[in-house]
């Protein structure tokens, strides 16, 4: 028989390796001294800091009821969360991240609050730069708009869900997962908790400007046809316009007995609406890219290995064609 499992923690991995025995070791603390019976998946995303891997493999031989994954590559932190999501056993789930900004002991805060289908940590006192807190801000807004997520709710990454929602989260097909979209598409029954955000222990974070102009644009396209939306009132305001400025071209020929003549301004309409043309081309070309890559079914992630303290090396071919659906 399968052992009960209360609680799964889902931890994405990325070139850290120092603390991750220490993160391991506090999290079961934890959850042994509240008699919650567990599992923790740490999934390496493919790092190329290689001690990260092995820091994993030494993870699962100190400890019981640890499994390492590693991934054939850098599928993103989203894939990565979502593959320890399938691989869960839990009754619930939470995630968190592997550098210590997500404390231990506050698990408990989350888990207090179960009764919900969704509990997010509200990180107080964010130690991200001015930068990123100012994207985050501008993402949070976008959030709302498309996601219809519940204003006072704050997302991060240190969240737990029940089995319900995981479960309906991996039906959804998608090569590229954004982890709140398919949690709001699933369940609204949300609350949050005010959890402090602490000091990274070790590296650095792995959201570069690229990295979060990517995972915005799979929220602003992959979730929603605003771009479309705003293109199509774009595109009638324009129609509109133009038909006054035929309607005052022609009164101003056959009434006024003058025509409106210029090269400079029949230059700036051709160049104007020759670039809106182009641009729109190039959302609706971004939209077809994404369809064609979902309909290919690719999967989300590929796992390579699969380890634990008993030493058990489960075949990478049985995790193939892991994707969401």
């Amino acid at each position: 028989m399968e052992r009960k499992v209360e609680l799964s923690i889902v931890i994405p991995v990325y070139n850290t390796s120092v603390i991750l025995k220490r993160l391991t070791n506090d999290i079961i603390n934890v959850l042994r001294t509240n008699n919650i019976s567990y599992e923790i998946l740490l999934v390496d995303d493919y790092s190329p800091n290689q001690d990260t891997w092995t820091s994993v493999q030494d993870v699962t031989n100190t400890f019981q009821h640890v499994k390492g994954i590693r991934l054939t590559r850098n599928f993103g932190q989203q894939p990565a969360t979502l593959c320890g999501l399938s691989l869960s056993k839990g009754d619930y789930i939470i995630t968190m991240d592997d550098d210590y900004q997500h404390a231990p002991a506050d698990i408990m805060r989350l888990w207090e609050k179960r009764e919900y289908d969704i509990v997010i940590g509200h990180l107080t006192k964010k130690t991200h730069g001015f930068s990123r807190r100012m994207a985050s801000k501008l993402k949070g807004y976008f959030d709302h708009i498309i996601l219809g997520k519940p204003k006072g709710i704050q997302l991060s990454a240190f969240r737990l869900f029940n089995r319900s929602v995981v479960d309906g989260m991996l039906q959804i097909k998608t090569p590229t997962p954004f982890i709140p979209a398919l949690m709001f598409y699933v369940s609204k029954n949300v609350t949050s908790v005010k959890i402090p955000h602490h000091e990274r222990m070790e590296g650095t974070s792995g959201y570069t400007l690229g990295k979060m102009l990517k995972l915005f644009s799979f929220l602003l396209i992959n979730n929603s046809s605003l771009l479309l939306q705003i293109i199509g009132n774009i595109g009638l305001l324009i129609a509109g316009g133009s038909l006054v400025f035929i309607f005052i071209a022609v009164l101003q020929y056959f009434v006024l007995g003058t025509s409106v003549t210029g090269w400079t301004s029949t230059i700036v309409a051709l160049v104007f609406f020759g670039g809106l043309q182009l641009f729109t081309l190039g959302i609706i070309g971004e939209y077809l890219i994404r369809i064609i890559r979902s309909v290919e079914e690719k999967p989300a992630f590929v796992v390579k290995t699969i380890v634990t303290k008993d030493n058990e090396l489960e075949s990478a071919n049985k995790h193939q064609t892991v994707t969401t659906r």
